[in-house]
């Protein structure tokens, strides 16, 4: 354990080594399996929109003819290095850096302590993630994510990061959260406007509201607020999403590392183990200075996080409200869209290994103008079934169907989800809706426990329809086609858009799906959105060592696939190190807004300076559009 650096360790690394699973599992091993790239590509792959709902599916072996070039730039070359690159005919500016002023009272950034508590929270925080742009009048407001922190990057002066004071916990805490702020385009490019109204900073310390299904129950009720139904920051946010009505949907992820326990040998409650919520912290270590974190005695603290958070980017002054009908898990984005009859759709993906994939579906219809109250708190909460044979359902989480009650189903999802034997999934993260065709996608990242060790509640995690190959190290990319060509529908059909791979390197499976190639090689999708043409821009944060199993494949970075015709090419890449994750565009669409996390020295500023998290811009140099 002394060895180990929790800087370095993922958030799924560390679960596992806090509450490692069982090597072996009852079913058989996956090697029995035999599958073969063969057997997989005449099964499960389909390169190709079109797929009538619960209809046959579109596979093939070969790429289907498509329909014009809908690229508009010369792909790149993997990279390697510790800048950015795009296509020759675009270029590329920061817009702004962790540390960068929202506020002229913000203090300049310091180099060698990357700054204190005090003005935290009136600068851009850490490890920007989801954004969104909003229309505000004639204001643009951009919403960006700041997952979590690079301790020994934000907290250079401690040893390994750790924090050794209230204060260096302060500073952590005002970090992270959500930055909103206005941006604007002058004659030297896209800037943040300092000091206008609508900036705004949020949080691990900023009041919220607590609302739906699980609100004011005894399970979320704390010395500090006895009536469960208001809480102090939002966490761990990771993607994003938006709402036809204008507000900002943030998710929170990985937030079981922000507890601890001041007893070492406390018994932990029911529904901890599911969660990962334990003794010990992530190496953030609140619970030493911040009692709201010790579960020893706040044991219900934890309960009140997890959700999806709705914020009101018009109104600074508004309260967040985390809505406890979406579910609590480790939330990667919400995808929203509309049913054909009004109701609010929310697709979620829970980004763990062998968790499930999640729709709500609002009892409300939106009508434009009308109130949006209850409509993301009133519904439907359903997790996915996919079975091998193309086909699925939505299956309803309801009391009689998971043996819960509706407060205990919204707290404890997951097992909710386990009891209706839904299907384990390799890590689902983005999902996107595309706006010209119904069908979403979501990205499966990877899972290298795939037939080897069960998840997290005990499911058994044997291959599946869309989870096809064991230890899944690169990731794959499942579509799916609800019927009735209506979202809110339980039933689709699915298939597979892309597998990720390495054909230099395997000839089996892991070779990847037949619109891989030696120009667009990639590991680990993850953040994905779909332009307003209907093309998906594909986020990757997998392994950048461009060796082995991953040569070729170079640093992090971004591309851009055709639905219709399957092909997918490189469009950006990013610092070695970095994730490249997050991407909104201006009103016009003359503007890309992309998120550049946790990049290694000497981004962006050059050698002998802290390596800071980022927001660019990426434009056409003709001033044309981007998507």
């Amino acid at each position: 354990m002394n060895d180990i650096d929790l800087n370095t360790l993922s958030a799924d690394a560390w679960d596992e080594m806090n509450d490692p699973r069982p090597q072996e599992t009852t079913f058989d091993r996956v090697v029995e399996a035999a599958l073969t790239r063969r057997s997989f590509l005449g099964g499960v792959l389909a390169m190709g929109s079109g797929a009538s709902a619960m209809g046959a599916l579109v596979s093939s072996t070969a790429m289907p003819a498509r329909a014009g070039n809908r690229f508009r730039f010369v792909p790149i070359r993997a990279q390697t290095d510790s800048t950015v690159h795009v296509p020759e005919g675009y270029r590329w500016q920061v817009l702004i850096r962790w540390g960068d002023p929202l506020f002229s009272d913000a203090p300049a950034f310091d180099n060698a302590t990357g700054g204190g508590a005090e003005g935290a929270d009136r600068i851009f925080g850490e490890n920007t993630d989801g954004m969104e742009t909003f229309t505000i009048g004639d204001r643009q407001v951009i919403a960006v994510n700041h997952e979590y922190s690079n301790r020994d990057i934000n907290l250079p002066q401690r040893a390994e990061g750790t924090p050794d004071s209230a204060s260096d916990v302060e500073k952590l805490q005002k970090l992270q959260g959500v930055s909103v702020m206005e941006i604007a385009r002058n004659e030297q490019g896209w800037e943040v406007v300092v000091d206008s109204p609508l900036n705004r900073r949020i949080t691990h310390l900023t009041p919220m509201r607590i609302a739906g299904p699980a609100a004011g129950h005894d399970l979320l009720k704390t010395e500090a607020d006895p009536t469960g139904t208001s809480s102090l920051g939002t966490f761990n946010n990771c993607g994003s999403g938006r709402t036809p009505w204008g507000t900002f949907l943030t998710c929170e992820e990985n937030f079981n590392g922000y507890f601890g326990s001041s007893d070492p040998d406390i018994a932990l409650p029911d529904g901890y183990q599911r969660y990962g919520v334990g003794t010990k912290g992530w190496g953030y270590d609140y619970h030493r200075f911040d009692p709201r974190f010790d579960i020893a005695r706040n044991p219900n603290e934890p309960h009140r996080v997890g959700y999806v958070v709705e914020i009101d980017p018009a109104d600074p002054a508004s309260t967040p409200v985390k809505h406890t009908g979406l579910g609590r898990f480790k939330h990667e984005n919400a995808a929203v869209t509309l049913a054909p009859d009004g109701r609010v759709v929310v697709y979620m993906g829970d980004d763990e290994r062998g968790e499930y994939l999640y729709k709500f579906v609002s009892n409300g219809i939106y009508t434009p103008g009308a109130s949006t109250d209850g409509l993301l708190d009133d519904g439907q909460l359903y997790a996915a079934r996919f079975h091998d044979d193309g086909t699925g359902e939505w299956l309803a989480l309801t009391p009689e169907a998971t043996g819960m009650d509706t407060a205990q189903i919204a707290i404890f999802t997951r097992a909710a989800a386990s009891n209706v034997q839904a299907t384990t999934m390799d890590r689902p993260e983005w999902v996107s809706v595309n706006p010209v065709e119904v069908e979403a996608y979501c990205c499966l990242t990877n899972n290298k426990n795939r037939g080897v060790k069960p998840n997290a509640g005990g499911d058994e995690t044997p291959m599946n329809g869309p989870n096809p190959r064991a230890e899944n190290r690169y990731g794959q990319i499942v579509r799916w086609y609800p019927a009735n060509d209506d979202h809110a529908d339980t039933r689709f059909a699915w298939d597979l858009y892309v597998m990720a791979g390495n054909p230099l390197v395997h000839q089996d499976a892991n070779a990847g799906s037949d619109n891989i190639n030696e120009g667009n090689l990639f590991n680990s999708p993850d953040g994905m959105q779909f332009d307003s043409t209907g093309m998906v821009w594909i986020q990757t944060d997998g392994k950048d060592s461009n060796e082995g199993d991953f040569a070729g494949m170079g640093n992090n970075q971004m591309l851009l696939g055709d639905p219709v015709s399957g092909r997918i090419e490189r469009f950006l890449t990013g610092p070695k190190g970095s994730e490249v994750t997050g991407l909104c565009w201006s009103a016009d669409r003359r503007a890309m807004f992309v998120g550049i996390q946790h990049p290694d020295a000497p981004f962006p500023d050059g050698e002998g300076r802290l390596p800071r998290s980022a927001v660019i811009v990426v434009e056409r140099e003709d001033g044309g559009l981007v998507g």
